[in-house]
């Protein structure tokens, strides 16, 4: 991954609302009305949350008659953990 895609992953992720989005998708696709019933938000507040996450590239969305439903990106999950992971501490 690029240092412009790790940093706004991070950005994204960096705000609590947005975490807990997305610790919620790893439980699979939600509905935003699902979504909304976990947060004390409005639902403009929502989408634009899952927008900043949509394109950082963690969540896809897809349409469903009037609803949104959101699921992570694996591929792109994966590819931020490995990022992570090949962080290194040297004492």
């Amino acid at each position: 991954m690029k240092t412009e895609e790790i940093t706004g992953i991070c950005k994204a992720l960096g705000e609590e609302n947005r975490l807990k989005m997305v610790q919620m998708l790893t439980g699979g696709e939600k509905c935003a009305c699902d979504l909304l019933e976990a947060f004390d938000i409005t639902q403009p507040t929502l989408s634009h949350h899952m927008k900043i996450l949509c394109d950082c590239g963690l969540v896809r969305c897809r349409k469903d008659g009037k609803w949104n439903h959101y699921s992570l990106d694996c591929d792109r999950f994966r590819a931020f953990k490995d990022y992570i992971n090949e962080i290194v501490c040297c004492r």
